[in-house]
């Protein structure tokens, strides 16, 4: 693992003269912000005086923080703020009057009944790019809907394909939560480019389910016109076969996918070493080896039955054939790619250095901004000051 130096000179970042203010919490939001501040912009996380972003408490399992909150959560100063307190929003709209963007998630309407919406915000600073974040937008039917990740999930029809027959199942992760924040970061990203050609801020309206279901493009086009949705298929592709997990001798599991006809004479050959199914009548096309899965699935594990995974995987490298393991979060960890392409590196944190990847895409004009945690308020005084303001204690 790489260290890393905050105060180290570093080559220009795309987003160095950028300001975020961001009413957030929870996973969209922060990982947005997060991602901004990756490219070298300032974000000023307003938080709740005393216990701050709700996330700092979903667990302890970061040596003793939140795994969701150190996750999404570094290269950030903690500005505490009860912005039920008059002075306090005041506090925050003096602020806004230098940020070049605001981003918040809070409840539906919550912002507007404190004067933070668009309209009102960029009447007086039309520079301003204001991005608001919510489960179903800020207009329609569903917009004062409470939205979670899995509630979105639901709606937006991921569990419907997800899962096995017997069972729908959600993702592993904040699915819906990572879309929007996606969606919102490269948003900000083409208002600020807009910006510099017009002298305009945007408002920037960002559903989490609009989101998500733009990522279920495949399902809902093979299901259009009535048709049939995609099956639930557990790890295993739902229209192509073999492409899933298969298990070998030594209770290992090996991930294989294949696409194409000359790939499956190649398994047939040199993976299975029964070149005579390459032109069985029940499996050579992929439909038909779809559907006769159940058939294939056998010959292909009475096959693996007398290997190791390991030796699974020779064979399928050999073959030419895609493969993976199904790794555990420990073996991720562990991960020789990543180690051997220097993706790790620490960061600060309330409870000392954290281990930290580095933002996917290496760069070769600049280094990504890799600096601490904050602690709830950690920057209020020093953000007080650099206004000119002073507050009550908090």
């Amino acid at each position: 693992m790489t260290s890393h130096n905050p105060s180290a000179p570093h080559k220009p970042r795309p987003l160095d003269h950028i300001t975020v203010v961001s009413l957030e919490h929870a996973i969209a939001a922060p990982f947005c912000t997060r991602q901004l501040a990756d490219l070298g912009a300032r974000v000023i996380k307003v938080e709740r005086p005393g216990v701050g972003d709700f996330a700092r408490a979903y667990d302890q399992r970061a040596h003793g923080q939140s795994s969701h909150f150190v996750w999404v959560n570094r290269s950030k100063e903690s500005l505490a703020l009860d912005l039920k307190d008059p002075q306090h929003l005041a506090v925050l709209k003096a602020l806004l009057a230098k940020a070049d963007v605001l981003v918040q998630n809070l409840a539906p309407g919550a912002a507007a009944r404190m004067g933070l919406d668009a309209p009102t915000l960029m009447a007086a600073q039309p520079r301003l790019i204001v991005c608001d974040i919510s489960g179903y937008g800020n207009d329609g039917p569903y917009r004062d809907k409470k939205a979670y990740d899995l509630l979105i999930q639901s709606e937006a029809g991921y569990l419907s394909v997800t899962g096995t027959p017997e069972q729908p199942s959600k993702s592993g992760n904040s699915i819906a939560d990572i879309a929007a924040g996606m969606y919102a970061y490269t948003n900000i990203l083409s208002a600020l480019l807009l910006r510099d050609k017009t002298g305009q801020g945007s408002h920037i309206d960002v559903s989490m389910l609009e989101a998500l279901s733009e990522w279920m493009g495949f399902p809902m086009y093979y299901a259009m016109d009535g048709a049939s949705p995609p099956p639930r298929t557990g790890a295993a592709h739902a229209t192509i076969y073999p492409y899933g997990p298969f298990q070998a001798g030594d209770g290992g599991t090996v991930m294989l996918g294949l696409q194409n006809e000359r790939e499956w004479v190649q398994f047939c050959q040199h993976v299975l070493l029964q070149p005579e199914l390459a032109t069985d009548a029940r499996f050579d096309s992929n439909a038909r080896r779809n559907t006769h899965r159940v058939a294939l699935q056998h010959i292909i594990l009475d096959s693996f039955a007398e290997l190791t995974a390991a030796q699974v995987i020779e064979r399928l490298d050999v073959a030419h054939i895609a493969n993976a393991r199904m790794n555990s979060m420990a073996e991720v960890w562990a991960h020789p790619q990543l180690q051997a392409r220097a993706r790790w590196t620490s960061v600060g944190s309330p409870a000392g250095p954290m281990p930290a990847l580095l933002p996917p895409g290496k760069q070769s004009s600049f280094d990504y901004r890799m600096d601490d945690i904050p602690s709830v308020g950690q920057h209020t005084e020093a953000i007080l000051q650099e206004l000119g303001l002073t507050l009550p204690p908090l």
